[in-house]
C-alpha cells in the first residue's frame, strides 16, 4: 500500500512533463537518433560476421569491412551518447543530489546541464576543426573522405547542446523532460 504523503511528494518532485517547442522537436530527433544507433549496431554486427565468414570460410577476408565498422562505431556511440544526455541515461551522481534541499538541487542540476552544454560546444567546434584539417584525405579501402569520421562528433555536440538547453528550460519551468523512449 502506498503512503499518500509519499506519493504526493514524488509527483511534486518529478514535475509535469515538458511540452515546450524544444521538447517537441528534441523528442523525435532523439528517438530517430536511437533508432539509427540501433540500426548501425546491427549493421556493424553484420559487417563483422561477413568479415569472419570471409576469412575462415571463403579464405578471402574483405579489406573494407574493418574500416567501415570503425566508422560506424563512431556514429553509433556518439549519437547514442547524445541521446543518453537527453534521456538522462548517462552516469550521474543522483544519490548525492537527492540528499540536497530542492532549491539547491535544482541550481546544481542547472550548473551540470550548462557544463554539459559547454562540453557539447567543445565537441562540435573541435570536430569541425579536425574534420576541416583532413577534408581531402581518403579512408583506405573505402575511398570515402576522412571527414565522415568527424561528422558524428559535430552532430553529437550540437545535439548535446540542444538537449542540455531543453533540460535547463524544463528545470526553470518546473517541468521534467520525458525520455524519448516513453
Amino acid at each position: 500500500m502506498t503512503d499518500p504523503h509519499v506519493a504526493g511528494h514524488e509527483q511534486e518532485v518529478a514535475g509535469r512533463p515538458s511540452t515546450g517547442l524544444l521538447s517537441r522537436i528534441n523528442a523525435p530527433v532523439a528517438r530517430l537518433g536511437m533508432y539509427l544507433s540501433v540500426t548501425g549496431l546491427l549493421v556493424i554486427v553484420t559487417i563483422v560476421f561477413y568479415q569472419v565468414f570471409g576469412r575462415y570460410v571463403l579464405n578471402s577476408s574483405p579489406t573494407w569491412t574493418e574500416n567501415l565498422a570503425l566508422v560506424l562505431i563512431l556514429y553509433v556511440t556518439l549519437i547514442g551518447a547524445a541521446v543518453g544526455v537527453r534521456d538522462a541515461g548517462h552516469i550521474g551522481m543522483d544519490s548525492l543530489l537527492v540528499m540536497l534541499p530542492d532549491h539547491l538541487r535544482e541550481k546544481i542540476e542547472i550548473v551540470i546541464h550548462v557544463l554539459v552544454a559547454v562540453f557539447g560546444i567543445a565537441m562540435a567546434y573541435n570536430g569541425w576543426i579536425l574534420g576541416a584539417s583532413v577534408g581531402t584525405v581518403k579512408i583506405p579501402n573505402l575511398g570515402l573522405p576522412e571527414v565522415i569520421r568527424y561528422v558524428p562528433l559535430i552532430a553529437s555536440g550540437i545535439l548535446i547542446v540542444s538537449f542540455s538547453i531543453e533540460h535547463i528550460i524544463a528545470l526553470l519551468r518546473g517541468e521534467e523532460v520525458v525520455p524519448s523512449w516513453n
